[in-house]
């Protein structure tokens, strides 16, 4: 090192030559502690995840058309007739989010167990559970 730094530098200079102080009472602190002492601080408790959350996309409820609709209600019908061949469909439906306004489209695959028309769902044989009113699309 140059010692041409400055006044700074030269208020330690006498310093800069002595040996490392090592401490007799204290044991030298483990690499992983002295790096802890340099982690990140979460000054904010939760702040992090509520920008997560706020950054997090979820789509709007689609609207159906009449001809869509239509279409699910033709399907729902031939499904309830052949309900005893538990039939294997791809059902694709609307998801809420639990947290803020919109949610997801989620898709399932399977077989139809049954169709619950007073509570508005469709029951599939591993015991998932459809509400109709969600229903986007049905493959068969």
């Amino acid at each position: 090192m140059s010692r041409e730094k400055g006044k700074d530098f030269q208020k330690y200079e006498d310093m800069m030559e002595l040996p490392h102080h090592v401490s007799p009472v204290h044991p030298p602190m483990d690499v992983s502690e002295r790096a802890a002492q340099f982690a990140p601080f979460a000054a904010l408790t939760g702040y992090g995840d509520a920008v997560k959350e706020r950054a997090r996309l979820t789509k709007a409820r689609p609207q159906l058309d009449e001809e869509e609709m239509e279409q699910i209600n033709r399907k729902l019908l031939w499904l309830r007739g052949h309900l005893d061949q538990q039939p294997e469909i791809a059902v694709t439906y609307f998801l809420p989010d639990q947290r803020k306004e919109g949610g997801a489209w989620a898709e399932v695959y399977g077989k139809l167990k049954k169709i619950r028309e007073g509570e508005g769902r469709l029951v599939m044989e591993d015991g998932r559970v459809i509400p109709i009113q969600d229903l986007i699309e049905i493959k068969m």
